[in-house]
C-alpha cells in the first residue's frame, strides 16, 4: 500500500531457522490454560488478510482461543483506536505505518512489547528501528516498501536505461515533447525529493549518539539539501515535467501519463504493481539511479507493523499472537497471498521471493534508504517542506529562500507543538 505520509505525516540480510520454536517467545502451561477461550481482536490491512489466514486458525488450535480478523485501512487505524479503544470495541492487535509509532506512543496508544532478543534479531535493522522509541520496543515488521522506477520497456529498453539522474535529463531533453515525457517524479513532495536532496547531504533530522532523532537538528536547508533541490528545480524549469504533476492531482497525473504510454519512466512503489499490470503496461521495475556524485538516490522505508492496543485486556496472548504473525514461516506465508516484501532478513534471498522483479527492486532501493522518522515532530515537517518544493518546482522561489522558510516554520510549529515533551 502507498505510503502515507498525509496521515501523520525496505530488507535483507541473518538466516535463522524455519522451524515455529526459534519465531516466538516460549510459553508455559499455565499461560495457555489462562488463554483458553478467550477472544482476540485484530485490525489487518484492507484485502490483506488472506495473507494471515493460515496463520490465525494455526493459532485458535494451538491456544483454543478465537480471533476476529475486521479489514481497516491500515493508515487510518491508529485514528479508529483513539476513539474505539477507551470505549471498549478496539482490537487487540493492529497494523500501522511505522512513521506513525512515535505519536502512538506519544499518545499512550501502544503496549511496549518484550520479546526476545532472537525473536528481534529476525528482522532488518532498518525495519526494527521504525518500531522503537525511547529504546522500546513498541512493534514487530510485517512488510516494508520503498519508492522505486518503473520503465516502459515498450519506450526504452533496459540496456538503454540512464544511470544517473543527470542522464535522465539529458534523456528526457531529447524526448519530453509536451505530450510525451521521459522520466517523471513527484518532486514537489518531501517524500520523493528527499531521495536527491539527502543525496548531496539533506536530511530531515540529525541523530544523537544513541541513534535516536534530534528534533532540534533539521537539515532541510543546509547547503546539500539546497543543491539536491536546484537540481529538481531545472526539470520543471526547462520543460520536462507537466504542469498537471504539481500539487494534489500530481500522482493521479503521474501514473495517467504511465499507464498510458506517454512516460518512459516514473518514480513510484510497489503499490502500484497490480494497477501498472491490469493497466497492460510492459514495464520493468529497478532501484533509483545514482547521482552525478556517484552516490545512490535515497528513499524513505515504509514499514507495515503488528502492534499491541494499550487498550487490550489480553496484553500478554496479543503479543504471543502479534510475534506469531510476523515469525519468519508467516511472513512467507503472507508474502505468497499478498506480495508484500516481508522485513524478514533470512527471506532477503528466498528464491520465491526474489524471483519477483518489484520484490528484487524493493529490496536493492532499501540498502540505500532509511525508515521515515517515527517522532512526533515529523508530523510538523510534511507540509512545511511540501509547500516550499512546490514554489520551487513552479519558480516562485529560488531553493535555498524557499528551504530556509519551511526549516523556520517546521523549527517554529514543533517548538509550539512538542517543547512541553
Amino acid at each position: 500500500m502507498k505510503m502515507v505520509k498525509k496521515y501523520s505525516a525496505l530488507m535483507l540480510c541473518a538466516a535463522v531457522g524455519f522451524s515455529l520454536a526459534a519465531c516466538g517467545p516460549k510459553e508455559s502451561t499455565s499461560a495457555k490454560s489462562s488463554s483458553k477461550g478467550s477472544e482476540l481482536v485484530v485490525w489487518e490491512d484492507k484485502e490483506k488478510s488472506i495473507g494471515i489466514k493460515d496463520a490465525v486458525a494455526a493459532f485458535e488450535k494451538e491456544h483454543d482461543v478465537k480471533v476476529k480478523v475486521v479489514e481497516k485501512p491500515y493508515a487510518k487505524q491508529i485514528e479508529d483506536l483513539r476513539m474505539d479503544g477507551p470505549a471498549g470495541t478496539g482490537p487487540d492487535v493492529l497494523t500501522m505505518p511505522g512513521d506513525q509509532i512515535g505519536t502512538a506512543v506519544t499518545e499512550g496508544l501502544l503496549k511496549e512489547l518484550h520479546v526476545e532478543k532472537d525473536v528481534q534479531s529476525l528482522y532488518t535493522d532498518a525495519s526494527l528501528q521504525s518500531q522503537m522509541v525511547d529504546q522500546k520496543l513498541y512493534g514487530l515488521p510485517k512488510a516494508v516498501e520503498t519508492t522505486v522506477l518503473f520503465y516502459n520497456k515498450d519506450l526504452i529498453s533496459e540496456k538503454e536505461l540512464p544511470q544517473t539522474l543527470e542522464e535522465w535529463y539529458d534523456y528526457s531533453k531529447k524526448t519530453a515533447d509536451g505530450s510525451k515525457f521521459g522520466f517523471l517524479a513527484l518532486f514537489d513532495q518531501i517524500y520523493y525529493a528527499e531521495s536527491v536532496m539527502s543525496g548531496y547531504g539533506g536530511y530531515i533530522f540529525g541523530k544523537d549518539k544513541d541513534g535516536s532523532y534530534n528534533p532540534s537538528d533539521i537539515g532541510l536547508n543546509n547547503e546539500g539539501a539546497v543543491k539536491g533541490a536546484a537540481l529538481i528545480q531545472k526539470f520543471y524549469k526547462d520543460g520536462l515535467f507537466p504542469a498537471g504533476i504539481i500539487g494534489e492531482q500530481g500522482i493521479n497525473v503521474l501514473e495517467s501519463l504511465f499507464t498510458e504510454g506517454k512516460a518512459a519512466a516514473i518514480i513510484s512503489g510497489p503499490w502500484n504493481v497490480e494497477a501498472f499490470s491490469k493497466a497492460g503496461i510492459n514495464y520493468g521495475i529497478t532501484k533509483l539511479p545514482k547521482l552525478e556524485n556517484g552516490k545512490s538516490m535515497s528513499s524513505f522505508i515504509g514499514v507495515k507493523s503488528y502492534n499491541v492496543s494499550a487498550f487490550s485486556k489480553n496484553e500478554e496472548l496479543a503479543q504471543e499472537l502479534a510475534v506469531f504473525l510476523a515469525n519468519e514461516k508467516n511472513s512467507k506465508t503472507r508474502y505468497e497471498k499478498t506480495k508484500e516484501v516481508p522485513a524478514v532478513k533470512s527471506l532477503a534471498n528466498d528464491p520465491a521471493i526474489m524471483k519477483s522483479e518489484a520484490a528484487r527492486a524493493v529490496t536493492e532501493q532499501s540498502r540505500f534508504s532509511e525508515p521515515t522518522p517515527n517522532i512526533p515532530e515529523m508530523n510538523e515537517i510534511w507540509t512545511p517542506a511540501d509547500s516550499a518544493l512546490q514554489t520551487v518546482a513552479t519558480g516562485k522561489a529560488d531553493p535555498k529562500q524557499a528551504l530556509d522558510q519551511a526549516a523556520e516554520t517546521a523549527k517554529g510549529q514543533i517548538k509550539a507543538k512538542h517543547s512541553g515533551k
